[in-house]
């Protein structure tokens, strides 16, 4: 039985990556456990590791759900000097999606469910559990 994951990002400059993803995440990391090393619980169970080191090009992407796809693309294009980044969907799939890059050349990205019903029921799940 799995019960949590993380997932760790690599990054060359370590204080210029963390300003990047506490930027992206839109608060600041949880744990520092040590030097060149932070986390965060993006959601319960979930966490994003940041690591000192050579970044693992084209691995990924890791997307995350968001609520307004085209609101957070255009935050992240301002916010962070994201370049322009297309919004792809497919009448097969409940969701539209995108990618993008960090300064690193991480693949990192955002998902939006289509059904906003399935979206509030996702939401509601999810924080039910998170209290249990």
């Amino acid at each position: 039985m799995f019960f949590e994951m993380t997932v760790q990002i690599r990054v060359s400059d370590f204080q210029k990556g963390l300003q990047w993803y506490k930027t992206l995440l839109k608060r600041e990391a949880e744990l520092i456990p040590h030097d060149g090393f932070v986390e965060w619980e993006v959601i319960s169970g979930c966490w994003l590791q940041l690591s000192v080191g050579v970044p693992a090009k084209g691995s990924g992407p890791l997307r995350l759900a968001v609520k307004d796809l085209e609101a957070e693309r255009e935050r992240v294009m301002k916010e962070l000097c994201v370049e322009y980044f297309e919004i792809h969907s497919r009448e097969e799939v409940g969701a539209k999606w995108a990618t993008f890059m960090d300064p690193w050349e991480n693949q990192i990205g955002f998902f939006e469910y289509i059904d906003k019903q399935e979206e509030k029921e996702r939401i509601q799940l999810l924080n039910k559990n998170q209290s249990n």
